[in-house]
């Protein structure tokens, strides 16, 4: 069962809340056929093809060529590509739109969408199975499939319409509309389509020649949809706010999926930022003209290898942490090959001949460091080399602030640098002893480090005068040396500090099989609020002229030999200028923690002496804040306080706001006033029968690592900061390594792109060469379905797709949250010349003058167009407007050379 199976189950109120129940006359049945599949759950996405995930779409497209009466939808992408490319024969593909989702092209700030939430049925149809369950590995030689319900004859099409009719009239008091949606399926359905769609068309035959007051049809969503929107009622407006936290029975919470497999979720996220960087720089080189041989076609396969990698792991029981170690095994393999391919990819671009690796070597290295954001952007990269003592220079052979400090096994050299937005600079590295430049032109220093004695934990420690402080042009970090804690932070825009402390926690979950509520996968159920994890600390700070790291060894023990969490924290000494406040005005922190415990899940709890009144703010996309008041429920209270931070998370009070920006997705929660704790990492083990057959545990033994920014200041100014260094944490430079050799010159290559550089409240979301080799005129290319052409040989390197997202509220900064006017002639001319700007829907797969969004009336008597209020850009007019929260698409078009 996959984790949609339980989102509908809000219960009755939500929809007697959003609709307003009423009794139906004459209630229209529309019957959707579907099958959830899950593209790795409990199996691979290869062993689900093999047992019937291909036969699904087979036996669907032939009878739905049978009766044109009969509908079928399905949503997940990666087993159709797979079927499409290996299995559908030609008749079929020319066929095969017939059955595909038909979603909202564009979702904005300015738009709505008819929302329609399940009832407590869910989306799966009970006693009307007739092809039954899958068997794997392979399906069964006679056809017999374990749970076939019987077929449909003379002697029983009465008790199986009863059946129906009465779960719909059960289901038709919390619709507001006599027409009901019936969804008819279920998880890994359909694979025998003649046998299901052939019982079916008796019950709908039968009730529509039989039973009074009730009408039945094969439908989509489209079809549902439009018959409510032909009605013209109004209905009720439903504010931002999510439905989180969900559950599947009373008290549940199920809050434990948004930090299961911390491993997994952050490969995720970097495979993201890699294939991000890896399609503009492509981009980049190939417009106006490549300046040297480079195979496109090789080009697009790396890209889209890591396309579809990133893709298949955002299924809802991949991210989540809710699958098999199997399925891990696959997600993993399948990201780190489509890695792998997209840094040839960059490397052949940028490193000119030169063999690329990661590890330290002995002698000299070159660096390529990549900037793929949209502004210029200051920071600081941290490379592993071989050496204690180094050189660094750019290009013009001038040295480059750096820093060298030690590690267990190498040495972390740690450079500045200050990169205009979609370019790279080009540094050489050397041993000090090789380097040709002399002493005094390095710019690289050597850090120092302070150990302090190991301090054991105690029950209450008064705020103490021990102090070490540690500090930039922006904050002061007091670190308390009675407890190797940290104290406080003085910042110096509103001249506050800030009393912090941060420790470590673990929560003992309830793995007691005679409970109702067990921790898993999916569940958080802790037995009692969290207990400190450690019971000593060991404090070192490295000082250095460029950063300072705080190092904080968290023991389980005194005596404990090795530590079991760690806080690394770093503070970068730069000015405060235009192009440094985002490296200046943030702390970044790296947390260690693991192996854990059995049944043990792993919290850093920060707690401060903020006014916060335990109100949360978290983000469950990237993209919006939520407001998350603390609810005092009698029950599983923590963890239906829980809510995921798939970006970041804050808590305020009337001065100062605290932002916790991470580079994965975790689970956050405010247990007490001023306190913002972050789960981390999960171990669990509950012997339910169910999980360990399915092997849904989550024996979770590695160590888990995760990167944050914590960002302290004014409310208005660090409301400022958050969005863009939430994305300079997202998508920091990439760093391509080479070796120094004969063949690699201390020179720039041939490539040399103009920067590209926005306004700073404009995020470039995408800069991609696609590679359809279809037209992008959804008629046309339907036509040449139908005909029997799947598109032209090769791939159309011509089209540019570009997404611009503007990353402020409306109501928020009065110069930020501005609209923004830009001449995309002008920002993109180090590609080119541009000729025309074609906007298209979100995607890209849609021109958005052929879209024709329904209008609903709400109660508040305004006509809601679902569209954007900035038109589109007249053909071939570079100057577009992006207003407050938009994203908005264009194919960019440039003058061939």
């Amino acid at each position: 069962m996959g984790l949609l199976r339980w989102l509908p189950l809000l219960g009755p109120l939500v929809l007697r809340w959003l609709l307003g129940a009423q009794a139906a006359d004459h209630i229209r049945i529309f019957v959707v056929p579907h099958s959830h599949m899950d593209v790795g759950w409990i199996h691979t996405v290869q062993e689900s093809m093999q047992a019937y995930a291909a036969n699904v779409y087979t036996s669907v497209v032939e009878e739905l060529a049978r009766k044109k009466k009969r509908r079928f939808i399905l949503v997940e992408q990666e087993f159709f590509r797979l079927w499409w490319d290996g299995l559908a024969s030609d008749k079929q593909k020319r066929q095969g739109l017939q059955f595909l989702w038909r979603g909202s092209p564009s979702l904005s700030a300015q738009q709505e969408i008819f929302t329609h939430v399940m009832d407590k049925y869910g989306y799966c149809s009970r006693g009307f199975n007739w092809d039954g369950s899958p068997v794997f590995p392979t399906p069964p030689r006679n056809g017999i499939y374990p749970d076939m319900d019987p077929p449909v004859t003379s002697g029983n099409i009465k008790l199986y319409v009863k059946d129906l009719v009465g779960n719909v009239k059960e289901r038709a008091p919390w619709f507001r509309t006599p027409h009901v949606l019936w969804p008819w399926g279920c998880d890994e359905q359909f694979f025998n389509a003649p046998v299901q769609l052939s019982n079916m068309d008796l019950l709908l035959d039968h009730i529509n020649t039989n039973v009074g007051g009730v009408s039945a049809e094969y439908a989509t969503l489209s079809d549902y949809f439009h018959a409510l929107h032909v009605l013209n009622l109004t209905w009720p407006v439903r504010d931002h706010q999510d439905f989180l936290p969900y559950s599947s029975e009373a008290f549940e919470a199920w809050t434990g999926f948004y930090s299961s497999h911390s491993g997994l979720k952050g490969l995720a996220r970097r495979a993201s930022a890699l294939l991000y960087a890896g399609e503009s720089m492509f981009t980049r080189f190939m417009w106006p003209a490549p300046l040297r041989p480079l195979d496109p076609a090789w080009a697009l396969q790396q890209l889209r290898q890591l396309r579809w990698a990133v893709s298949e792991v955002q299924h809802h029981d991949g991210i989540t942490g809710t699958h098999t170690p199997e399925v891990t095994e696959m997600y993993v393999e399948n990201l780190h090959a489509g890695m792998q391919g997209v840094q040839k990819l960059m490397a052949s671009i940028v490193l000119d001949r030169t063999r690329v690796h990661s590890g330290p070597q002995p002698g000299g290295h070159f660096a390529v460091v990549y900037n793929p954001l949209a502004w210029t952007v200051t920071t600081i990269v941290t490379l592993t080399v071989g050496f204690s003592s180094a050189s660094v220079t750019d290009k013009s052979g001038q040295p480059v602030p750096a820093q060298v400090q030690g590690m267990p096994s190498a040495y972390r050299l740690h450079v500045l640098t200050t990169i205009p937005g979609l370019s790279y600079h080009r540094y050489s590295i050397r041993p000090t002893e090789e380097a040709q430049e002399d002493t005094e032109k390095t710019a690289t220093t050597k850090a120092i480090t302070l150990r302090f004695r190991l301090r054991p934990r105690r029950r209450t420690e008064a705020r103490s005068s021990r102090l070490v402080s540690v500090k930039n042009d922006c904050y002061t970090v007091f670190m308390d040396l009675n407890t190797n804690l940290m104290h406080s932070i003085w910042e110096r825009q509103s001249n506050r500090t800030v009393y912090m402390t941060q420790e470590f926690m673990e929560y003992h979950v309830n793995f007691n099989l005679g409970e109702p509520n067990l921790s898993g996968n999916y569940l958080f159920t802790p037995e009692e609020a969290a207990e400190p994890s450690w019971g000593a600390v060991r404090l070192e700070i490295v000082e250095g002229e460029l950063v300072t790291e705080i190092r904080q060894y968290f023991y389980s023990t005194v005596t404990a030999k090795y530590h079991s969490y760690a806080i690394f924290s770093r503070v970068a000494h730069v000015p405060q200028d235009s192009h440094g406040e985002l490296l200046c005005r943030r702390i970044e922190q790296e947390y260690q923690v693991g192996p854990l415990n059995m049944n043990r899940e792993a919290i850093l709890r920060t707690s401060t002496d903020l006014n916060s009144q335990q109100v949360l703010y978290s983000d469950n996309n990237g993209y919006q804040m939520q407001r998350r008041l603390f609810q005092h429920h009698e029950k599983n209270k923590i963890a239906r306080n829980y809510y995921p931070m798939v970006q970041s998370a804050f808590i305020e009070d009337s001065g100062s706001r605290l932002v916790l920006l991470s580079e994965q997705a975790h689970g956050v929660s405010s247990q007490e006033d001023g306190q913002v704790e972050v789960m981390l990492h999960r171990r669990l083990w509950n012997g339910h029968m169910g999980a360990i057959e399915r092997g849904l545990t989550l024996n979770d033994t590695s160590t888990a690592r995760s990167l944050f920014w914590l960002l302290l200041g004014p409310r208005p100014g660090i409301a400022d900061l958050h969005p863009r260094s939430g994305l300079a944490l997202q998508h920091r430079p990439i760093v391509l390594l080479g070796e120094l050799t004969e063949t690699a010159p201390n020179s720039p290559g041939p490539w040399k792109p103009e920067a590209v550089v926005l306004p700073p409240s404009l995020h470039l979301q995408i800069l991609s060469i696609p590679g359809w080799n279809y037209s992008s005129n959804h008629t046309q290319h339907l036509q040449s379905l139908q005909k029997g052409h799947r598109g032209g040989a090769k791939a159309h390197l011509h089209r540019v797709l570009l997404r611009l997202h503007h990353l402020y509220e409306a109501e928020g900064d009065s110069v930020l949250s501005q609209p923004v006017t830009v001449n995309l002639k002008a920002v993109l001319r180090g590609l080119g010349s541009v000729v025309a700007v074609e906007e298209r829907s979100l995607t890209g797969t849609w021109d958005v003058n052929t879209l024709h969004r329904w209008s609903w009336r709400t109660q508040d008597d305004r006509q809601h167009r679902g569209g954007s209020d900035s038109p589109s850009p007249p053909q071939g007019s570079p100057n577009v407007t992006i207003r407050p929260k938009e994203i908005r698409t264009f194919f960019i078009h440039f003058r061939e050379e």
